[in-house]
């Protein structure tokens, strides 16, 4: 009976471990291994065209999740749940992947497009010579506002966010660094500060901006602004290039005190089954045509200087969200703070976000 209970078992395991694999067939086609491609990227980030085209192309099916931060994206790679072939942080997060050695090394001779890009968007502090990593899209902190609603301001400075004419009229993004960032910028200290009496002061300074804070929100800012139902909101550029392109009316400033420039970057993950792939759907992406047409439909700004020729020049030609080299040195990159100092920031923003009424 012990024997038949055991077979009985056994082939129960058997079966589900059957079904499971045949579910994993359905869902990718049929295909396993070297045909598939698992990608990791943050929402509404990637025009969709483009990964039929790359499965046209390549023959390889692409399935397609997608996060909401790079923490979430961190926890989930590292949990290993999934075989990521390919993810999208951000350059501080991909500090923290190769502190805890999560990404390949990438075949640079696999990748004849990386030639595109323009060099002041390689070798950065966060990969140097681009070991790891390879430029995504890349843009700035600001200000997205409606002149007919904020009247004279015009933000070029961030000490305009705590006039008290602004009173209840500013929503924020829900994110520390950004946030905490805005104290920093105006009081001329580094995004990436350390300095805890520094911090101090910037936590002071926001405490001063809480009386013009209407909301600390996400995505429902792009409404909110499109629909006139609101006046002021920190953003990032490409959600401030999405609303202008809703609503003229809009307009987007980098206040002269600095802000962040950030650079989201495609990697490999160690826990990739599909490296070769991975290659191909890189060296896809990089494509001047490619590039161009991801560029156009998510609305950031590409890295991919040959891209640029083949875009609309009223779009490359926007100072808002093409800087020119000389506001881009006025601005900084994050960098990976340790696990002490992210807690000391985000403990900072939450205290904040509790003095808002």
């Amino acid at each position: 009976m012990k024997k038949l209970i055991q077979a009985t078992v056994a082939i129960v395991i058997i079966s589900l471990a059957l079904l499971y694999t045949t579910k994993l067939l359905n869902i990718s086609g049929g295909k396993t291994g070297k045909d598939i491609l698992t990608i990791y990227n943050w929402g509404e980030y990637i025009d969709p065209a483009l990964l039929k085209e790359f499965e046209k192309e390549t023959g390889i099916h692409v399935i397609y999740e997608t996060f909401d931060t790079n923490e979430a994206m961190l926890t989930k790679i590292k949990q290993g749940g999934t075989a990521y072939d390919i993810a999208v942080p951000s350059e501080y997060i991909i500090e923290k992947m190769l502190e805890e050695d999560m990404l390949i090394p990438l075949d640079h001779t696999k990748l004849p497009n990386l030639k595109n890009i323009d060099s002041y968007f390689l070798d950065l502090p966060f990969d140097p010579h681009n070991k790891y990593s390879i430029p995504y899209f890349w843009g700035t902190v600001g200000i997205v506002f409606n002149p007919d609603k904020v009247g004279e301001f015009d933000f070029h400075s961030w000490q305009d966010l705590w006039d008290p004419a602004l009173r209840r009229q500013v929503f924020l993004v829900d994110s520390a660094r950004e946030v905490v960032g805005i104290a920093l910028n105006n009081l001329g200290y580094s995004l990436n500060t350390t300095d805890d009496s520094e911090l101090a002061e910037a936590e002071a300074k926001l405490a001063e901006l809480a009386p013009n804070v209407k909301a600390v929100i996400g995505d429902e800012t792009t409404q909110l602004m499109v629909n006139n139902e609101a006046s002021v909101a920190l953003t990032w550029s490409g959600q401030a290039a999405d609303m202008i392109f809703e609503n003229e009316a809009l307009d987007y400033a980098v206040p002269h005190e600095g802000s962040n420039l950030w650079f989201d970057n495609i990697v490999i993950p160690k826990t990739s089954k599909n490296v070769e792939g991975a290659h191909k759907f890189i060296n896809f992406m990089l494509e001047a045509d490619s590039a161009a047409e991801n560029a156009d439909y998510v609305g950031y700004s590409t890295p991919n200087k040959a891209a640029l020729a083949l875009m609309d020049e009223e779009v490359v030609n926007d100072e808002r969200f093409y800087p020119p080299i000389e506001q881009r040195e006025t601005l900084e990159v994050y960098r990976d703070l340790g696990l002490d100092y992210i807690g000391v920031y985000n403990e900072m923003f939450l205290r904040f976000k509790m003095s808002i009424r």
